[in-house]
């Protein structure tokens, strides 16, 4: 079964950090780039940053470049996004995705309803 499945959202105030997980399972994950993406409430879902397949190359939003560093260990099956610096609108449904012909750059969030598999998601509220 191919599955994604993100974890280590919570609850984190103004200024502090979070690392999220999206493990992956079913699937060669080694050929597919990652990326994260998010959606807050009334809002439409924005890409976030994402990995290449050999973790050689990522990219990242403007809103989260210098707080945000995306990783992945294949050995692991599994891609973190370590976010610092947080603000309240960093609040939002984390997802991850992936897939196997979208290369990791700014199309890769353009491409978003065409990525192959998506994640539940995983809420991160960063509140006072």
């Amino acid at each position: 079964q191919l599955q994604l499945v993100e974890s280590g959202g919570g609850l984190v105030q103004p200024g502090g950090s979070l690392r999220l997980s999206c493990a992956a399972s079913g699937f060669a994950f080694d050929y597919y780039a990652i990326g994260w993406f998010r959606q807050a409430p009334g809002k439409e879902r924005e890409g976030v940053s994402c990995i290449s397949s050999s973790g050689g190359s990522t990219n990242y939003a403007d809103s989260v470049k210098g707080r945000f560093t995306i990783s992945r260990d294949n050995a692991k099956n599994t891609v973190y996004l370590q976010m610092n610096s947080l603000k309240p609108e960093d609040t939002a449904v984390y997802y991850c995705a992936a897939d196997s012909e979208t290369a990791c750059s700014g199309s890769y969030y353009t491409n978003a309803r065409n990525l192959e598999l998506w994640g539940q998601g995983t809420l991160v509220t960063v509140s006072p």
